[in-house]
C-alpha cells in the first residue's frame, strides 16, 4: 500500500473540533459536524473511524483518529504488511501481506488464474508464477488427518532453488439457470487438482512411499479477505453476538444462526475473524508464519520443518537461528489492520440517472439515491438483514493489540458491517455440492460459514479491479454471490428471485453503495 496517500497529520489537525491528543477519544457528535457536508452525499459506517473515500485507496487510509505516536506505527505496519524484504520462505503462499491483499482488498486469486487450454479443450487455470498465488491452498485426508510431510496449506512459492510442496490447477463446471422472468445466469463450480507435489508419503498399510491419491485428497480454497473494519470487529461487544444468536431463529425463513466457541492460543471464546469465525485474532502471526513462512515469537518453528526445503534453504544461504519478525512488528501490523478507515456508504447522486429493466422489458430511470433506496427495500424485503445485521455496537474498552496495547478510539461506536458474525447453514445441495466444502473449523462444519460483513464491498472493482466473491471467488458477480445462497438463505434467495428484474438491478446497486 502506498503509504503517501495517507491522510496527512496537519489536515487532520485543522478539522473543527476534532482532538489531535492521542489520549483523547474523537466525540461522534463533534464528527460528524465536522463532516456535515460529507454527510450529504454519505451515511456513516463505523463511527469516528469513517473516510469519505471512493478511490482506489478506499481500504488502504488510516482512520482519522490515528495521530501521533500511532501514526509513526500506522505506517511502520503497513510497511512491513506490504515487504517483508528477504523474510519469508522457503516456501510460502504470498511474498507479503499486500501480495495477496493489494490495498488492503483481496488481490484477483489464482483460482482465475489462466494457465493453458488442456487437450479436451478445457481452460486450466490455478497458481502462478510470479512469487503469489492470492490463494490458501487447504489439504488434508478425506477423514480430516493431515498428510505426513505436508501441514494444512500447500505453499505453492518458493525462493530460488528450493522445490514448492505442490501447484494447484482448476477447471471449472458452469451451469446456465434463468429466473421466473426468463433472465439467464450463470454458475460456476471449481474442481481442484494438486500436482507437482514435492514428495511421496509413507503408506503405513503398503509399507511403502507412494503419490498422494486422488481419491484420498480434500482440498478447499480461500481466497483472501477484504480487510475492511478488522479494528471494529475486533472491539465488537460479544455479548452482543451472543445475543444476537440467541434470537437467530426464524424458522418461518429456515434461519438459525450459532457461534463459533474456540479455543485459539490458550484462550477461549467467540470467534469473529475468518470465513468460518474460526479466530480469536487478526491472525498477523499465523499469517507471516503460515502464508509467508516467516517465523515469530508465537511460531517459532518454519512451516517446512523437517521437510525437504529446510536444507535446499540452507544451501541457497538461509539460516534458522533467530526469529524473523520481532513481536513489536508484529504488533505494528495488527495495529495497521485495526486502524484502517471504513468507507462510508455512499447514497448516491440526486441528479445521474440510471436506467433499470423491469421484468417485462421496459425501462424506469431514476436517480441514483431513488435506486439505492429501492435496492434497501429490497434487500430488506428479501430479509437479508437477519444475517447480514445492519447496525451492531463496540464495547467500551475498544481492541487490545497482539502485545497489549490498546485501543480506545475503537470503543463505544455504532457500526454498520452488514454481518451478524455468526455461522449459518449456506446449503449443499447448488451444482450438487453447494457452498459445502467439508473443512471444519472450531463448531464450524463445511456447509457453516460466517456472514460476510458487506461493508466495502462495493468498491471491490475500484480497489481490486474484479467481483470474485465467496470463500473460493467461484462467484463472478452479485447476481451469481447471491445465487449461491442455499441452507439458511434459501428463502432469501427465493424471494429475491420472484422480484421484478428491475427490483434485483436495484439491490445490487445497493450492494454496489456499500
Amino acid at each position: 500500500m502506498n503509504s503517501l496517500i495517507k491522510i496527512p497529520l496537519t489536515i487532520l489537525c485543522t478539522i473543527p473540533m476534532v482532538s489531535c491528543n492521542e489520549d483523547d477519544q474523537m466525540d461522534i457528535e463533534e464528527f460528524e459536524v465536522a463532516h456535515a457536508g460529507d454527510l450529504n452525499k454519505y451515511a456513516m459506517s463505523a463511527g469516528t473511524s469513517t473516510i469519505f473515500v471512493n478511490s482506489s485507496k478506499a481500504y488502504d487510509m488510516n482512520a482519522p483518529w490515528v495521530t501521533g505516536k500511532y501514526s509513526s506505527r500506522f505506517l511502520s505496519g503497513d510497511g512491513l504488511y506490504d515487504d517483508v524484504t528477504n523474510n519469508y520462505g522457503p516456501v510460502y503462499a504470498g511474498y507479503s501481506c499486500g501480495s495477496c491483499h493489494m490495498n488492503a482488498g483481496r488481490t484477483s486469486p489464482g483460482v482465475w488464474n489462466y494457465l493453458y487450454t488442456d487437450t479436451n479443450g478445457k481452460k486450466v487455470y490455478g497458481s502462478g508464477t510470479n512469487g503469489m498465488s492470492a490463494m490458501l491452498v487447504y489439504v488434508t485426508r478425506k477423514n480430516g488427518a493431515f498428510f505426513n510431510d505436508y501441514g494444512r496449506v500447500i505453499h505453492d512459492h518458493s525462493i530460488y532453488g528450493v522445490k514448492e510442496e505442490g501447484k494447484l490447477k482448476v477447471t471449472w463446471d458452469y451451469m446456465t439457470y434463468h429466473f421466473p422472468d426468463g433472465e439467464e445466469y450463470e454458475l460456476a463450480k471449481p474442481n481442484y487438482t494438486v500436482t507437482d507435489w514435492y514428495t511421496k508419503i509413507w503408506d503405513s498399510v503398503k509399507k511403502d512411499s507412494v503419490t498422494i491419491s486422488p481419491e484420498d485428497l480434500m482440498c478447499t480454497v480461500r481466497i483472501p479477505l477484504r480487510h475492511v473494519g478488522m479494528g471494529q470487529m475486533m472491539a465488537i461487544d460479544r455479548n452482543e453476538i451472543e445475543a444476537l444468536a440467541a434470537k437467530s431463529n426464524y424458522p418461518e425463513y429456515g434461519i438459525s444462526g450459532r457461534c463459533n466457541y474456540i479455543t485459539e492460543g490458550g484462550v477461549y471464546g467467540i470467534g469473529l475473524s475468518g470465513n468460518k469465525a474460526q479466530h480469536l485474532d487478526l491472525t498477523v502471526e499465523l499469517g507471516f508464519s503460515s502464508d509467508m513462512g516467516a517465523t515469530n515469537s508465537r511460531f517459532p518453528e518454519e512451516i517446512c520443518e523437517g521437510q525437504a526445503q529446510m536444507q535446499q534453504g540452507s544451501m541457497m544461504g538461509l539460516t534458522y537461528d533467530q526469529l524473523e519478525i520481532p513481536t513489536e512488528d508484529m504488533e505494528d501490523v495488527d495495529l495497521y489492520l485495526h486502524a484502517l478507515g471504513v468507507p462510508a456508504r455512499r447514497l448516491g447522486s440526486t441528479t445521474t440517472k440510471v436506467s433499470l429493466t423491469k421484468s417485462d422489458g421496459t425501462k424506469t430511470t431514476m436517480s441514483e439515491r431513488e435506486a439505492t433506496k429501492r435496492g434497501e427495500q429490497a434487500f430488506y424485503k428479501a430479509k437479508c438483514q437477519l444475517c447480514h445485521v445492519t447496525t451492531l455496537h463496540t464495547r467500551p474498552r475498544g481492541a487490545t493489540l497482539l502485545n497489549g496495547s490498546e485501543l480506545p478510539w475503537l470503543g463505544n461506536q455504532t457500526i454498520h458491517p452488514y454481518s451478524d458474525y455468526l455461522l449459518h447453514d449456506m446449503g449443499s445441495e447448488i451444482m450438487g455440492v453447494g457452498l459445502n466444502d467439508h473443512y471444519t473449523s472450531g463448531l464450524a462444519q463445511g456447509n457453516e460459514w460466517r456472514t460476510t460483513p458487506l461493508w466495502g464491498i462495493g468498491l471491490q472493482q475500484k480497489v481490486n479491479g474484479h467481483t470474485y466473491f465467496l470463500h473460493d471467488g467461484r462467484a463472478r458477480n452479485f447476481i451469481e454471490a447471491i445465487m449461491w445462497h442455499g441452507g439458511e438463505a434459501e428463502a432469501s434467495k427465493n424471494i429475491f428471485k420472484k422480484m421484478d428484474r428491475a427490483d434485483r438491478e436495484a439491490l445490487v446497486w445497493f450492494l454496489k453503495s456499500l
